[in-house]
């Protein structure tokens, strides 16, 4: 197995491996990818021959131990355990009952204990004070409902080794929706939570124009209420620059992507945002390691496209045996699932993957490169995808889809996601996701418990080591501060080194929209923004997302929010911290 770092070591004794009834781990690292390859493989016993799974659990356990591409956290605690649950990904239907809505609190806690994370959409329950015609008193609304599902949540531990995450969404067009906006101000209420505020392109064009926006009862659909789209849309601004949240997810733009709109409306996603899903949805999703895609000397190196093209074939094939032996938590799931088999094969390592080539995450050729990257990884996904369909068959509602309709065979629906990869980016030692270096000395508290790690950039090391006193100088500069803000430094090295607070916003958004333009789900992106940014940033940020045919955008000021993962420097005092990918509003993980 690639050797590990400490810090990597930490967090797989931490989170994922085995222990036994006295909490002792009993598990080295290279037996819990053994573990894993041999779990998932049982799937190509379960559809092809003995000699097959003897194969693909070699070719797993190389894929695994080698750091180039590696599973949602589920699959790595739980394949080939009891439980056996490997999603990470669950959306989960609330109707407008109390029956209902207990119902969708118990399917929660299934999920959550086997380690998914969870998103709602609340859009259906009745707005606050609404009258009950079943006992004559008013109705509390669904931001009441949402602190019950935050309070069971902070009950439970996810596999018993990490807190709950959930996304709410509440469309734009609810009665209750400016009590949902505002609703996380106060620095403490739904802290288990991200919330996301599902709006429309109506709702966006009367924001340009400042038109009226409507508010429609969600049962009756009578409109309730009329406001100045540009007052609901200030509001939604004003809470996000305060606290982070909401964030947006564009439905319509959602809608026209949709592999299969035949089967209802998309109203949610999950935790994280990168896997619009259905009612009862789930999907399992894996990142490959692009900083592992490359070949050549130092400063001359370039993309090794036949590994990349190789890791991509064998990361759809062990996803889509994931979903074959997987253990779903309620039978509507394994139903729901089963029917697309969609899977979200992503990257990670993107920002690593500039910096050896010698390009700025800031500079123009950066977007270049990632849709390059993304097309790539995209076209080949679909290619395993059909070459898994020729040997296995279609996803069952393949007739019913959009793809089925072009009489393009695949195995899955959907094949392509984002994710966020923050424990994962840890385990194999590179950056997280598509996001820039959020800085090149930070602090991550441990949300383990344990001391914080202190994480400097090895390439930034390497880059000042021969600069001799002024490479000393520099590095005790980015110790203090983070980044190479404010130094005394050649800008070409600045701009080459640079983080996630000093690329704009607009650029933040490009390569967001380089990635989207060929990933069938979505992406989970976090536009950082200076503490000093305005309401007004964050506007623009929010509409430049809806022209550029996003499926979802958040936003992050530093230091809006307390508590969280990441802190600029290894010597700044903790109270600012950086939500660096919207994920578990208490950890940065996948």
């Amino acid at each position: 197995m690639t050797a590990l770092s400490a810090i990597a070591r930490r967090v797989l004794e931490a989170r994922y491996l085995r222990r036994d009834a006295q909490g002792r781990v009993i598990e080295t690292p290279e037996e819990l990818v053994a573990r894993v390859a041999r779990a998932t493989a049982q799937a190509e016993l379960l559809l092809g021959t003995a000699r097959q799974a003897d194969h693909w659990q070699e070719r797993f356990a190389a894929l695994l131990g080698s750091l180039d591409f590696l599973p949602n956290s589920p699959a790595l605690m739980n394949a080939g355990t009891p439980l056996g649950q490997l999603c990470a990904c669950f959306v989960l239907p609330i109707e407008d009952s109390l029956e209902a809505i207990f119902d969708a609190l118990r399917a929660m806690a299934l999920v959550q204990r086997s380690g998914g994370g969870t998103g709602f959409a609340f859009s259906r329950l009745r707005p606050r004070d609404d009258l009950l015609g079943s006992t004559g008193g008013r109705a509390s609304g669904p931001v009441s409902f949402m602190r019950v599902f935050d309070a069971a949540t902070e009950n439970i531990k996810l596999g018993g080794r990490r807190r709950g995450a959930n996304m709410a969404v509440l469309r734009i067009d609810h009665p209750d929706i400016e009590e949902f906006v505002t609703v996380k101000c106060d620095g403490r209420s739904l802290q288990n939570f991200n919330l996301s505020v599902g709006v429309t392109d109506a709702f966006m064009d009367a924001v340009t124009v400042d038109g009226m926006h409507e508010l429609i009862h969600p049962s009756t659909q009578r409109v309730v209420g009329r406001m100045r789209a540009r007052q609901l849309f200030d509001r939604l601004v004003e809470a996000a620059w305060t606290s982070g949240d909401p964030g947006l997810l564009f439905l319509d733009a959602v809608a026209r992507a949709d592999p299969l709109p035949s089967l209802g409306p998309i109203e949610a996603t999950n935790p994280c945002g990168e896997v619009p899903l259905r009612p009862f949805g789930s999907c399992v999703l894996g990142s490959v390691n692009l900083a592992h895609m490359l070949r050549g000397p130092e400063g001359q190196e370039e993309i090794d496209w036949e590994r990349l093209r190789a890791t991509v074939h064998a990361g759809v094939r062990f996803l889509d045996d994931l979903l074959e032996v997987t253990r779903e938590p309620l039978p509507e799931i394994a139903a729901v699932t089963r029917a697309s088999r969609s899977i979200g094969l992503g990257v990670m390592g993107f920002a690593e993957l500039l910096l050896r080539l010698g390009v700025s995450y800031a500079d123009e050729a950066a977007v270049t490169w990632a849709d390059r990257v993304a097309g790539f990884v995209a076209e080949e996904a679909r290619q395993a995808s059909r070459q898994l369909a020729e040997e296995r068959g279609v996803f069952p509602a393949w007739e019913q889809s959009r793809h089925g309709a072009r009489g393009d065979r695949l195995r899955n629906a959907t094949c392509c996601s984002i994710a966020p990869t923050g424990t994962l980016s840890l385990i194999a030692g590179t950056s997280a996701s598509i996001e820039p270096l959020f800085a090149l000395v930070y602090r991550r508290e441990h949300t383990l418990g344990g001391p914080p790690f202190v994480e400097t950039n090895p390439i930034f090391l390497r880059a000042v080591a021969s600069l001799g006193a002024a490479g000393e100088a520099l590095l005790a500069h980015v110790r203090a501060h983070g980044t190479l803000d404010g130094a005394p430094v050649d800008p070409a090295l600045a701009r080459r080194f640079a983080t996630a607070l000093t690329v704009s916003p607009a650029q933040h958004l490009r390569v967001q929209q380089a990635f989207q333009r060929h990933v069938d789900n979505a992406v989970s992106k976090t536009v950082n923004l200076p503490a000093a940014a305005t309401p007004s940033d964050v506007a623009a940020v929010y509409l430049d997302a809806w022209r550029l045919g996003l499926k979802g955008v958040t936003v992050y000021r530093y230091g809006s929010a307390p508590g969280q993962v990441l802190t600029l420097g290894a010597e700044e005092e903790p109270a600012a911290r950086e939500l660096f990918a919207r994920c578990d509003p208490a950890a940065c993980r996948l």
